[in-house]
């Protein structure tokens, strides 16, 4: 076992690629639940979005392109959600639920003729002489733009969130939507923005995934990654900056069992595979617990349906 072959700054730089996907899914999975939402088919927009982002990505010979088929593609399946829920008033739970397996299936008959081959390889962000900063260059400035992005959205949602008019409509639909409904709001279209928006954010997570991170696709290769996506909305207490630390804990333990296991420490495989989503959803759970209680945050209108009347 020699785990000084751990290098601190390539452990930083490959839990910021672990948690991109992750985060994108989170902070788009945050709007949507901060209009009063519950979606519960992130897996399959990020699956749906990953494949899509690789078939264009390879047909085209460019991941910039893909990207943004990926962000349709989410997007669209989002809002076959909103159609049902918010349109015909379908449960939110059942189908979102539905939209997994939909997403889930759709993106394994896609795929096939796609298993095995490689997508046109995404550059890195040039940052000039930042990228040639001991140790900070390597961690910090040498990763694609998609990282720096993830970032971004999770600034923008943050500012979106408390300070523009939209952002406080957004939060008043989800708090009581009846009320801001008298108030003379259009509820049903505010949260069908907001349910694309996250569709977009989970299908740029899954295209992060087939394009960046793996790079390949494999059928189910999201593994969870939606539900993980899920979680941390809850436990980070519905707050964009708790999101963005709660995606890179699980980025960090991702890479560090995986270093582990290449280091040839004795400790059964299973148990390290198992510990991200272990220690993720632990260390949330003591943050979010006594005053800052993540249920205390949770927006009033969650998961409840919108009727309009009068």
């Amino acid at each position: 076992m020699i785990l000084g072959s751990i290098q601190p700054a390539v452990l930083i730089a490959a839990l910021m690629v672990a948690a991109t996907p992750i985060l994108l899914a989170a902070i788009g999975e945050l709007v949507v639940e901060k209009a009063g939402v519950l979606n519960l088919g992130v897996e399959g927009m990020m699956i749906l979005g990953a494949v899509a982002g690789f078939i264009v990505a390879v047909q085209t010979g460019n991941p910039a392109l893909g990207f943004v088929s990926a962000a349709v593609a989410g997007g669209l399946l989002a809002l076959l959600f909103a159609l049902l829920t918010q349109a015909l008033m379908a449960n939110q739970v059942a189908s979102g639920l539905a939209l997994t397996l939909f997403g889930l299936g759709l993106s394994a008959l896609l795929g096939q003729a796609y298993v095995g081959i490689s997508p046109p390889r995404t550059p890195k962000l040039d940052l000039g002489p930042l990228s040639d900063i001991p140790f900070f260059g390597r961690a910090f400035f040498s990763h694609d733009a998609l990282v720096y992005l993830a970032i971004a959205i999770v600034i923008g949602v943050w500012w979106f969130l408390k300070y523009s008019r939209a952002g406080l409509i957004l939060r008043a639909v989800g708090e009581n939507h009846d009320a801001a409904h008298g108030l003379g709001y259009h509820v049903k279209r505010v949260r069908a923005l907001a349910i694309v928006f996250g569709g977009a954010c989970a299908g740029l997570g899954g295209a992060y995934l087939s394009l960046i991170r793996v790079p390949q696709w494999t059928e189910g290769m999201t593994a969870g990654a939606g539900w993980i996506a899920l979680a941390l909305v809850v436990f980070a207490s519905w707050r964009p900056f708790r999101a963005l630390a709660g995606a890179y804990l699980f980025g960090g333990i991702v890479v560090l069992q995986l270093n582990l296991q290449a280091a040839g420490v004795k400790i059964p495989v299973e148990y390290l595979s198992m510990s991200p989503y272990l220690i993720t959803i632990v260390v949330l759970v003591f943050i979010s617990s006594g005053k800052a209680r993540g249920s205390l945050n949770a927006p009033g209108s969650l998961n409840r349906p919108f009727h309009a009347s009068g």
